[in-house]
């Protein structure tokens, strides 16, 4: 393997990565003109992509997440930012488009971000259609405090030499989030058997399904843990936890698709017994956007989701105390004291929700690092470089962390932040935290694995003949799951 170039500015062996002018300009994000091909060569040196000199009086795009934007933080970090390059006449603007928006389609045409804030696996489908710029990484300041794990889902090999397509901000995974308050008053005498003063249905798979259990038994409309079964973000850890994989090679090789490997099967059949006891909202979206309010008013006692929604929860948990006569500050302390968000429970080795004193396992969840890229289409790249430096420093890496509850990708940041930042960190370090394929490919594994999630679900709500009343048949379903991946990615696409 050739020496990994972060920089390689001069690097002949990337003039194909040029797609737009690479020269300063009056308006960034005009993109190349209409019919020209994505990636080809602009005849010029990749010296002329990262000059140093800022491009002046510019306007730069940016395109950010949509909590980002509600929460608040999108406009303080772009408020910042104006303000420290104002001299220079660089403002950072909204973008003004989906956070879904495909910068493939949107950025031969003029109508792209310039600056893109993107999961890993989004962000690096780009790079096959040279739709991004390789980001000199060793030259930013945040290179040496974030971890080589996280830089490693934004490696590219573009002919023959490998780069950083993208800036690592978040370090994204599942964790559990419940209500303090709706434990039972006996919880520790009767759920806490280890006497670790920690909840045993937050603990474990098992008596998370006991306690569960109990909760609908007593028909007022509560539930224990709930989630949108049909999420493959979410699901597919359970079937990692036995096995199971998105590609081989350590998710480089999309020949070998494993959804269906080793005894993913017990993950499924985790999943079935869960949805059995939830209502039908767990088949599509409903308890992903409910969640919020569901685990404000007592519907439901926990969740599983990312850390960075953390202060949507909050605040619905708020305006529920205030609901009830509190002042604002007494509802958002109360709020904060019960809302704990903590480590994923462990599963049954047996994959039996039911099995008294289970020899437990480790949840293998699905994980994913969030960052910057920079779009190939800007006519400031400069500027463009300047503001990811800027958004990721520490400074504005901890108000993300402070506003939205992220968990900082820059170890400086994450030790600052502590309580999730080190759980988080201590699954990546043991290998229970997956992270999302950085290859095109997995473009295709949605579809066919939330099909199967979604109709997995729905067999604890049918009345008829089940489709998913044996390993054997959750196996086949799997395997299903692989053939259509497949099928996708190597006949569909016609590769």
């Amino acid at each position: 393997m050739k020496r990994l170039q972060a920089i390689a500015l001069t690097t002949v062996s990337v003039l194909g990565l040029l797609t737009g002018c690479g020269q300063g300009g009056e308006t960034a994000g005009a993109g190349t003109p209409q019919g020209q091909e994505a990636g080809a060569s602009q005849g010029a040196d990749l010296s002329a992509i990262y000059t140093g000199e800022l491009e002046k009086n510019v306007t730069i795009r940016v395109l950010e997440n949509d909590t980002a934007i509600a929460q608040g933080y999108f406009q303080e970090l772009l408020d910042a930012f104006n303000a420290a390059y104002a001299a220079d006449g660089i403002v950072a603007v909204d973008a003004n488009m989906d956070q879904y928006s495909n910068l493939a389609d949107d950025g031969p045409y003029g109508y792209g971000p310039d600056v893109l804030y993107q999961a890993n696996d989004v962000l690096m489908k780009y790079v096959e259609g040279r739709h991004i710029y390789p980001i000199p990484a060793e030259s930013l300041s945040c290179w040496e405090t974030i971890p080589q794990t996280a830089w490693e889902a934004y490696r590219a090999q573009v002919d023959g030499t490998e780069y950083y397509m993208g800036v690592p901000v978040n370090v994204q995974s599942s964790m559990l989030y419940y209500r303090k308050d709706l434990l039972p008053e006996d919880w520790q005498e009767q759920w806490d058997d280890d006497g670790n003063q920690i909840p045993d249905m937050t603990e474990n798979w098992n008596d998370m399904y006991r306690y569960s259990k109990e909760l609908v038994g007593q028909g007022d409309g509560r539930y224990g843990y709930m989630r949108s079964l049909y999420d493959v973000y979410f699901s597919s850890g359970f079937l990692f936890s036995y096995g199971g994989y998105v590609f081989g090679d350590n998710n480089t090789n999309p020949e070998d698709i494993g959804f269906s490997a080793g005894d993913a099967r017990l993950g499924a059949s985790v999943l079935l017994q869960q949805a059995s006891l939830m209502n039908e909202d767990c088949i599509d979206d409903s308890v992903t956007v409910g969640a919020f309010s569901k685990l404000a008013d007592g519907t439901y006692f926990a969740t599983m989701t990312t850390p960075d929604v953390y202060s949507q929860f909050l605040k619905e948990l708020t305006l529920a105390y205030e609901g009830q006569g509190m002042s604002h500050e007494e509802a958002q302390a109360l709020a904060e004291e019960n809302l704990v968000v903590t480590d994923v429970p462990k599963l049954p080795k047996s994959g039996d929700l039911t099995e008294e004193d289970p020899e437990l396992i480790p949840l293998k969840a699905m994980g994913g690092v969030n960052g910057y890229g920079i779009s190939a289409y800007t006519k400031s790249p400069n500027a463009c470089l300047a503001f990811v430096e800027f958004a990721t420093s520490y400074e504005m890496v901890m108000k993300r962390h402070e506003m939205l509850g992220i968990v900082p990708a820059r170890r400086d940041a994450a030790d600052a932040a502590g309580g999730i930042s080190e759980i988080i960190y201590s699954n990546l370090e043991q290998g229970n935290i997956v992270i999302m394929p950085s290859i095109r490919e997995v473009e295709q594994i949605w579809t066919p694995a939330q099909t199967f999630f979604q109709d997995l679900a729905k067999d604890a709500f049918r009345t008829g003949g089940r489709s998913y009343d044996s390993l054997e048949k959750i196996q086949a379903g799997l395997e299903a799951v692989d053939a259509q991946i497949y099928d996708a990615i190597h006949t569909l696409s016609g590769q």
